[in-house]
């Protein structure tokens, strides 16, 4: 049976600051490798802040939020990692990058993108259209990006149907009362639905009128909690 030591950043990244959230998240993945962690996973858009909004708009800043990837990636031997970034092609992506052992392993692309409320992401990406599975030390593992996983037949259904054990879903949901009871269930549900274990990493801290409340979260296969983060 494969074993996997899964280490959540629920880390606080300040919208604009490239630089500063990069030393963070290469600080958290030499912490995590220190403690024989596997696999560690970063929340939704860790390298540039959530919500990025107009600086999406500069082309410059998403070129170098890409270059401050390739610096991850240089600080991840012997470790996989998955982090929020923005990817580009003709169009950009709230994406996730899967890094493992100085290499980019995959990338999945956010597939529901909420506009609505606080939300506005619409107006800046493109939506994805693939929901793969990365296997990492023998374990299928289906990555999605927050809103994703609100879908009962979305790209986390389709992941445990092509062999994902576990789902990890990077996140940036905002607090608001009540909310963190209904999340837990929606996560409880999509894990004993998909008979595959949930790990839910979220965002802490604030930027303008929004607060990230972390709660981030592993569920098993059955719908049961096994750990929260503060």
């Amino acid at each position: 049976m494969s074993i996997l030591r899964l280490g959540m950043a629920q880390i606080n990244p300040t919208v604009g600051d490239l630089s500063g959230n990069t030393n963070k998240i290469i600080r958290f993945i030499r912490e995590a490798k220190s403690l024989g962690v596997d696999l560690l996973t970063f929340p939704e858009l860790a390298i540039t802040g959530y919500p990025p909004e107009d600086l999406l708009l500069k082309p410059q800043f998403v070129k170098r939020n890409r270059e401050y990837l390739e610096e991850i990636i240089r600080h991840s031997s012997g470790i996989a990692v998955i982090v929020g970034f923005v990817d580009s092609d003709s169009d950009i992506y709230n994406a996730a990058a899967v890094i493992y052992d100085n290499k980019l392993a995959g990338i999945y692309h956010k597939v529901y993108l909420p506009n609505y409320g606080v939300f506005d992401e619409n107006r800046y990406f493109q939506p994805g259209t693939e929901c793969p599975v990365f296997v990492i030390y023998n374990i299928g593992i289906g990555i999605t990006i927050c809103e994703d996983m609100r879908y009962e037949a979305g790209p986390a259904t389709a992941q445990a149907y092509a062999g994902a054990r576990l789902l990890v879903n990077i996140s940036a949901s905002p607090y608001h009362a009540g909310k963190s009871y209904f999340r837990e269930r929606m996560l409880a549900t999509r894990a004993s639905d998909n008979v595959a274990i949930v790990a839910y990493n979220n965002l802490v801290g604030g930027q303008d009128e929004l607060v990230f409340d972390g709660n981030s979260l592993i569920i098993n296969e059955k719908g049961g909690l096994i750990a929260r983060g503060k």
